[in-house]
C-alpha cells in the first residue's frame, strides 16, 4: 500500500482495444452497480451527472446498473425497466451526457428470475430462492421464447436511447444463471435436462440481439466462471458455453463470480485485491474475444498486473469507480497517489440498496450525490480551526481547504485518522491504511496546516480564527461494574494497540461492530507460508484447479482455525450476534469469528470483575468465565468537552461534526459526509 505510486506508467492499462467496429481509449471498464438513483425522483438528472463524471474521469467502458427486460425481470417492484419507448427519453439524456464527456456506454440487462423480490418472480422451476420470500413461477416454453424476444426488444430500445452496446447478465444467480444448473433448472423440455438444452436461453438471446442489432454495437456477455454453490456449473461447462456465446455474436465476455447466495466472501474487504483474475486467466486460452477480470481490483497497480500478467484484456472497477470518478486520469497523469481508494466496506453501497436508499460511498460522500454536494469556491476565504483529525476533521479540511479556506488541522496524537487507526489493523481491514494515505496525500496537495501532537487550548482558538470546528471523536464508555478497574480490563482501543497485554482466554463485553473488529484480531492467527490469495481460497473452500468441483467448490482444503485464545464474544441483547452489522458483510464477520471457535453468549447481566474471572448472569443463573482478560467494547461517549467550554464562552462561530457530535449509530461513513456537508456550507 504504497504512496509512491506517481512514477508509474501503467502502460498495459492505458493501451487502447480494438473490437471490430470501435476502439475503447483504454483498458478499464466502469462495472455494473446499482445505485438506486434508477427509481428516485428526478433521479435521471441524478444518475446522468454520476456517469458523466465517470466519463470525464476517463473510464474506458461505462457498464449500467441492471435494467429489466420485462415485468417479471425486475428486482424490486419498481425497480427499472426498458420495454416500450415511454422510457427512451430519460435514457437518451444518459447517453448523451456520457458521449459528450468523451465515454462510452453500455446498459446491462438484468432479468433477476427468482431474486425477484415480487410475487411476478418466474424462473425455470418452482424452486424458492434462499434469499428472497416468494417462489417463482415456473416459466412455460412459450414463456421462455418471449423472455428471449424482451431481451431482444430491450437491447434494441438500448440501441435507440444512443447506448453503445449492453451487457447481458448471465451470471451472479439470476435468470439465465438458473437456467444453467440443476440446482435450480429441473425442466425436462427443451430448456432443461442435458448442458446443451438449459445454456440454449442464453445462446439465443445473444444470437437474437445480436441480430437486430448488427454488427456495430457492443454485446457484453457477463459469465459466471465460478458459481460457488452446489450444483453449480462445472469447468468444462463453462468453457463450453463462453466458446458458444462468442460465436453467438459477443464482443466480449466479461467475468462473474459467485450467486448472491453463496456463502463466500467474493467482494468484501477480507477478500484479497485481485482474489479472482486466475479463473479469468484460465478460460483466456479458450476464448478468442477479450475478457474483463473483476472484483476487488481497486488501485492502479492491481489492474495493471492482472493486465501485464494476461490474466485479461481489461479490468473492472466498481465500487472504486464510486470512490473516485477520477479514478483513470488521475493515474494516466502521475497522480495515483491522489486517487481516493475503495476500501471494499460495503456500507454506503450494498448496503444501501439492500435497504431501497441510494448508494454513496463511505469514502466518498459525492457519489450519486453530484447534483447535491456541489462544491465551489468561496469569495470570501476564513481562518478556520479544526479540533481533531479522525474521519469527520479529515474530510472538512480537505473539503474546506478546497473551497479556497484557510484551515489549520490541530491533534494531539502524532499521526491522523482517528477511529481509522484502530480499523487498519484488524484483520482484513488493512484498506483503512489507504484511506488515511489519501488524506495525507490531500491534506499536503491543498495546503492544509497540520498539527499533530498538539493539544489546543480555548484562548488558541478564540483569537485568530474566524471558525471553529469541533471533530475530536469518541471515547470508550466505561463499565459501572465492580472490578472494572482491574489491571486485566482493557478498553477496546486498548486491547487493538496492545494485543499482547490480551491473555489466553478473554471475554469480550459488546457484540456490536467493535466487539467483532476485536474479536476477529484476537482471534486471528497468521498462515505461514502460502500466499493471500491461496490462503483464502483455501479458507473458504475454493477450488483453484476446478477440476473436480462443480461450482468451484472445494470441501477438502480449508485451513486449520485452532485457536491461541479462547475468547467469549458477550452481548446484553438476546438477539443473534452481529444483527446489527451491515447486510452484505456481517454474515461473513460472524463466519469468520465461528470457524475459529469464538463463543456467542447473549442475554447476559454483566455483576462483577474478580480474580476468579468475570461473573455473569444468564436465564437467571449466574456463572463465572474463567478469564485472563476482559475487554470492554460497550460502546462510546463523545469527546464534546471543548465544545461546551467554547460554547459557554459564548463563542457563535463553532461547529461540532462526527462522533463528538453524537454517538448514536455514529461511523466512518457519518463522519465522513458530516464533514463534507459543513465544508460546503461554511
Amino acid at each position: 500500500m504504497s504512496d509512491q505510486r506517481s512514477d508509474q506508467n501503467y502502460e498495459n492499462l492505458f493501451r487502447p482495444l480494438n473490437i471490430g467496429h470501435t476502439t475503447l481509449k483504454n483498458r478499464v471498464v466502469m462495472g455494473s452497480m446499482h445505485t438506486g438513483l434508477e427509481e428516485v425522483k428526478n433521479g435521471t438528472k441524478r444518475i446522468a451527472a454520476y456517469y458523466e463524471a465517470r466519463a470525464r474521469g476517463g473510464v474506458g467502458l461505462i457498464i449500467t446498473g441492471g435494467i429489466s427486460p420485462n415485468l417479471a425481470g425486475r428486482v424490486a417492484p419498481f425497480s427499472s425497466q426498458l420495454s416500450g419507448k415511454k422510457h427512451l427519453k430519460d435514457h437518451k439524456f444518459i447517453t448523451q451526457k456520457v458521449h459528450q464527456a468523451g465515454g462510452k456506454i453500455v446498459m446491462q440487462i438484468l432479468h433477476s428470475g427468482r431474486y425477484g423480490y415480487h410475487p411476478f418472480a418466474v424462473g425455470p422451476s418452482r424452486i424458492k430462492s434462499p434469499i428472497s420470500p416468494f417462489s417463482p413461477w415456473p416459466l412455460t416454453g412459450r414463456g421462455v421464447r418471449k423472455t428471449i424476444k424482451d431481451f431482444i426488444k430491450c437491447a434494441e430500445l438500448a440501441k435507440e436511447s444512443g447506448y453503445d452496446g449492453v451487457e447481458v447478465m448471465g451470471s451472479e444467480g439470476y435468470l439465465i444463471n438458473q437456467f444453467l444448473v440443476t440446482r435450480t433448472n429441473k425442466r425436462k423440455d427443451e430448456w432443461g435436462g442435458s448442458y446443451e438444452n438449459r445454456m440454449r436461453l442464453p445462446i439465443e438471446i445473444v444470437k437474437g440481439i445480436r441480430e437486430a442489432c448488427g454488427e456495430n454495437f457492443i454485446i457484453v456477455y457477463r459469465l459466471s466462471m465460478l458459481d460457488l454453490v452446489d450444483q453449480g456449473s462445472s469447468w468444462e461447462e463453462v468453457v463450453r458455453l463462453g466458446k458458444e456465446i462468442e460465436k453467438a455474436g459477443a464482443s466480449i465476455i466479461n467475468t462473474g463470480i459467485g450467486w448472491h447466495e453463496a456463502r463466500i466472501p467474493t467482494i468484501a474487504t477480507m477478500v484479497p485485491r485481485a482474489a479472482y483474475s486466475w479463473v479469468t486467466k484460465r478460460i483466456k486460452s479458450e476464448v478468442n474475444i477479450p475478457l474483463i477480470a473483476v472484483n476487488r481490483i481497486n488501485t492502479p497497480e492491481v489492474a495493471e498486473n492482472i493486465l501485464k500478467e494476461g490474466h485479461s484484456d481489461l479490468v473492472s472497477l466498481a465500487r472504486p469507480m464510486l470512490a473516485d470518478p477520477d479514478f483513470v486520469i488521475k493515474a494516466k497523469e502521475g497522480k495515483a497517489d491522489e486517487i481516493n481508494t475503495c476500501i471494499g466496506c460495503n456500507q454506503a453501497c450494498l448496503d444501501h440498496v439492500f435497504k431501497n436508499k441510494v448508494a454513496s460511498c463511505l469514502v466518498n460522500p459525492y457519489a450519486c450525490f453530484e447534483t447535491e454536494l456541489v462544491l465551489k469556491k468561496v469569495k470570501n476565504p476564513k481562518k478556520v480551526a479544526v479540533v481533531g483529525a479522525g474521519p469527520s476533521g479529515l474530510s472538512f479540511s480537505v473539503e474546506a481547504a478546497k473551497r479556497g479556506h484557510e484551515v489549520t488541522l490541530f491533534d494531539r496524537g502524532d499521526e491522523i485518522g482517528g477511529q481509522f487507526n484502530f480499523a487498519k489493523v484488524v484483520p482484513g481491514k488493512e484498506e483503512f491504511h489507504e484511506t488515511i494515505r489519501y488524506f495525507n496525500v490531500m491534506l499536503k496537495k491543498h495546503g492544509v496546516n497540520l498539527k499533530l501532537n498538539t493539544e489546543v487550548s480555548t484562548q488558541e482558538l478564540e483569537s485568530g480564527f474566524d471558525e471553529i470546528v469541533i471533530a475530536a471523536g469518541v471515547r470508550p464508555r466505561k463499565l459501572t461494574i465492580e472490578g472494572f478497574e482491574r489491571e486485566n480490563v482493557l478498553s477496546y482501543m486498548e486491547a487493538i494497540n496492545n494485543p499482547s497485554k490480551v491473555g489466553k482466554s478473554v471475554a469480550v463485553i459488546g457484540a456490536g461492530g467493535i466487539g467483532f473488529d476485536v474479536s476477529e484480531l484476537l482471534s486471528h492467527r497468521e498462515v505461514k507460508g502460502r500466499d493471500e490469495v491461496e490462503s483464502y481460497t483455501n479458507e473458504w473452500g475454493i477450488d483453484q484447479s476446478y477440476d473436480e468441483n462443480r461450482g468451484g467448490l472445494s470441501r477438502d482444503k480449508k485451513l486449520d482455525f485452532s485457536m491461541e485464545r479462547e475468547i467469549y464474544l458477550l452481548q446484553r441483547k438476546t438477539t443473534p450476534h452481529g444483527k446489527g452489522l451491515g447486510k452484505t458483510t456481517g454474515w461473513v464477520h460472524r463466519a469468520n469469528l465461528k470457524k475459529r471457535g469464538v463463543k456467542f453468549i447473549g442475554g447476559v447481566e454483566y455483576q462483577k470483575i474478580d480474580d476468579k474471572g468475570l461473573h455473569i448472569q444468564k436465564g437467571g443463573e449466574s456463572q463465572v468465565l474463567e478469564v485472563d482478560t476482559v475487554v470492554v467494547c460497550a460502546g462510546q461517549l463523545s469527546n464534546n468537552d471543548l465544545y461546551a467550554k467554547l460554547e459557554a464562552l459564548g463563542k457563535e462561530n463553532i461547529h461540532i461534526i462526527g462522533g463528538a457530535k453524537e454517538v448514536t449509530e455514529v461511523d466512518a461513513k457519518k463522519a465522513i459526509r458530516n464533514g463534507v456537508e459543513l465544508a460546503l456550507k461554511i
